[in-house]
């Protein structure tokens, strides 16, 4: 399966929609006094939308890369119209402030923390506008909480939601390699002592209400953390030994798409997607009958067709769904990165 121009144009009008989109919205805020009672668009008048805080940011990234990638299509207008009056100094001055209430060090950590670098990431890309540059600040406050993160940070969180760790480090690494040698470095570091030793995984995935798989995204990250000659053994070692990667990485089933949580299934099925084609393509598996590349496109077909339909999937699986169908990430000694 690929990104087509009428697949790309669904996505954007579902993103559309929603980023700004006021309600409902689930709030991320700890109440200091009476004077914190506010809004959440006066709180954040750049990412008030998509039901909660991260969506959004990622919503804004799903409609920036694809209008990067298919700048001729009819929304691409549309997306640069609404992105010039969402990202202005104004707003993203009052986000920030936001980030440095002393109440907000533990908001959005780190699932938003690391979204939102692959949003500058992203919006970097757009040379024709400024957005990249506005949202720098931003960014490298984010950075500089990811670095005193993992200063703390003495285990991974290994769950296959929000506070999944290796999920945010893969998307904050990204955002480094051309940014932050240093971050590169303390991210290679703290991975490499996190999930270097681990093997023979038996985790009982997929939980009731996750879209990450805790085994296949620590996987990605050190894919690209650690050298082929020494990822390969460690990923057979893994889970492909033992028989985990054949016997139990199937699509999910989603009981109820209305209910927020049990739709968080479709995000795994479509997460999972993402890491066995990049997983694959960093092991050199690109033959379609491959292992890897035939679980890939059964988790993408048992997801792609709830991408829209009820709100609680719609304001964040597109982007998901994006992850997925992108040309998989490459290491720089293979290539060049999507």
């Amino acid at each position: 399966m690929e990104l087509t121009e009428d697949t790309a144009r669904t996505f954007a009008r579902v993103a559309l929609s929603h980023v700004a989109r006021a309600f409902p919205f689930k709030d991320d805020h700890v109440f200091t006094g009476p004077e914190d009672l506010r809004l959440p668009q006066d709180a954040h008048p750049v990412f008030f939308g998509s039901f909660d805080w991260h969506s959004c940011v990622h919503g804004w990234w799903t409609l920036l890369t694809l209008r990067r990638l298919f700048p001729d299509m009819p929304e691409a207008v549309q997306i640069a119209a609404l992105a010039e009056t969402t990202f202005t100094p104004e707003k993203l001055a009052t986000e920030l402030a936001y980030l440095e209430r002393l109440s907000a060090r533990g908001f959005e950590r780190p699932y938003g923390w690391g979204w939102l670098l692959y949003l500058h990431h992203e919006a970097a890309r757009h040379g024709d506008q400024e957005w990249g540059a506005r949202l720098e600040p931003l960014a490298r406050a984010f950075a500089s909480r990811f670095r005193d993160y993992l200063g703390i940070l003495t285990y991974p969180i290994t769950v296959g939601t929000h506070f999944n760790t290796a999920f945010a480090l893969v998307l904050a690494r990204r955002w480094a390699v051309t940014r932050d040698t240093g971050l590169v470095m303390l991210i290679d570091d703290w991975a490499t002592r996190a999930f270097a030793h681990r093997s023979d995984y038996a985790g009982w995935e997929p939980g009731g209400d996750e879209f990450l798989s805790p085994v296949l995204t620590a996987a990605l990250l050190m894919s690209e953390v650690t050298p082929h000659l020494v990822f390969a053994p460690w990923f057979e070692a893994l889970v492909e030994a033992n028989g985990w990667l054949a016997r139990e990485c199937r699509p999910v089933t989603v009981s109820d798409r209305s209910d927020g949580k049990i739709a968080h299934l479709d995000g795994l099925n479509l997460s999972r997607a993402w890491c066995l084609r990049d997983i694959a393509r960093a092991l050199g598996r690109t033959d379609p009958q491959d292992l890897l590349q035939r679980l890939a496109e059964q988790h993408l077909a048992a997801a792609l067709p709830h991408v829209e339909g009820d709100y609680m999937g719609e304001h964040w699986l597109a982007s998901f769904a994006l992850l997925a169908l992108l040309r998989p990430w490459r290491k720089p000694l293979t290539g060049a990165a999507s």
